[in-house]
């Protein structure tokens, strides 16, 4: 499984976490609503998640130093 680099999370968690404040802040703004559901996706793709709230946690167990969890693969499933 290739893993993202660590700076790049970091850096990513940190941008999430300045743009959950101006959403929290400014709840009528679109705009950065937009910005940071885009970081959030962001995050889930990096980090195999579905939800945002998942992709943080794993996000933050990565940056501190260990690995995300691993997903289970598909092999022995039916069409895999």
């Amino acid at each position: 499984m290739l893993l993202p680099d660590r700076n790049t999370v970091a850096r990513l968690l940190r941008h999430y976490r300045a743009q959950e404040r101006t959403v929290l802040a400014r709840p009528c703004d679109l705009s950065a609503r937009r910005r940071f559901e885009d970081t959030a996706y962001t995050l889930c793709v990096l980090m195999g998640e579905r939800t945002a709230r998942e992709a943080v946690q794993a996000a933050e167990r990565y940056v501190a130093g260990s690995r995300p969890p691993s997903r289970p693969t598909l092999e022995g499933l039916p069409g895999a």
